[in-house]
């Protein structure tokens, strides 16, 4: 059994050599005849080595045509930053296709999640976005029209964040949702997928201080990205500690806790 999982493990990191240091995006790996010829081992090994590699997003395969370098993944980290600029902290440029830009009433479940009542007005757009050129994401938007009155007069803006920040709006705190489901057939066609792939689902609220001022609904490729997430390892409960008389505990000030 062990020298089983040795061969499976020399034909894994073979493959994963060519991929980091001579095949290119959408190149074919050799033939699994040729792997077996070339490490003395069976289709079996050879393919569990394959899976191997897709599974961590190296490789990808389509039916039919065989198997191929997959595009690199970029991390979905969970950060307050708009679409725009995090494509262009990766050196990438970013662009968009307007669907929908209008002023709707908002039905309840966009009520609730901005604060408002249901029938208020609210600003929809709904955008492909794309990085080089490339679809990457589908994205829904609503935010409250009294806190950017006329903002499609002149078009949709390119960043909904920097026109709230233009507005005296900083959007400073958020937070997400995050899941996994199979696209759908419209948006496959916008994404450039086929039906039934992998998308990650993100619902977000944005705030600025207590103000509810964007939510929206984001479909990421996830054959794009994978979800990273900073961890640190939780602070100490502060427990109060009751004072005797002879010697009365002064409580612990901000300054101490957050140093």
């Amino acid at each position: 059994m062990r020298h089983s999982v040795l061969k499976y493990v020399r034909v894994r990191d073979y493959l994963r050599s060519l991929v980091t240091h001579e095949l290119a995006v959408g190149d074919a790996i050799p033939s699994e005849r040729l792997l077996c010829e070339r490490f003395g081992v069976s289709r079996m090994t050879v393919r569990q080595a394959v899976d191997a590699l897709v599974v961590e997003g190296l490789l990808e395969r389509e039916q039919g045509r065989g198997t191929f370098v997959a595009p690199t993944k970029m991390d979905l980290e969970v950060r307050l930053s708009s679409f725009g600029e995090e494509m262009r902290r990766r050196g990438m440029e970013p662009s968009s296709k307007v669907l929908a830009a209008e002023e709707v009433a908002a039905s309840p479940d966009i009520a609730d999640a901005l604060d408002l009542l249901p029938g208020e007005q609210v600003f929809y757009l709904h955008r492909v976005r794309y990085a080089d050129g490339e679809p990457m994401a589908i994205e829904q938007s609503w935010l409250p029209s009294r806190l950017a009155p006329g903002l499609f007069d002149d078009g949709a803006p390119a960043s909904v964040y920097g026109e709230l920040r233009r507005r005296g709006l900083e959007p400073d705190w958020g937070e997400d949702i995050v899941a996994a489901s199979e696209v759908d057939s419209q948006d496959a066609d916008l994404l450039g997928l086929r039906t039934g792939r992998a998308v990650l689902r993100m619902t977000r609220r944005t705030f600025a201080g207590d103000t509810a001022c964007v939510y929206s609904r984001s479909s990421y490729r996830a054959d794009r990205y994978v979800l990273w997430v900073p961890l640190r390892a939780p602070r100490r409960a502060l427990t109060p500690t009751p004072a005797t008389e002879e010697a009365p505990r002064a409580a612990p000030s901000l300054e101490s806790e957050h140093s």
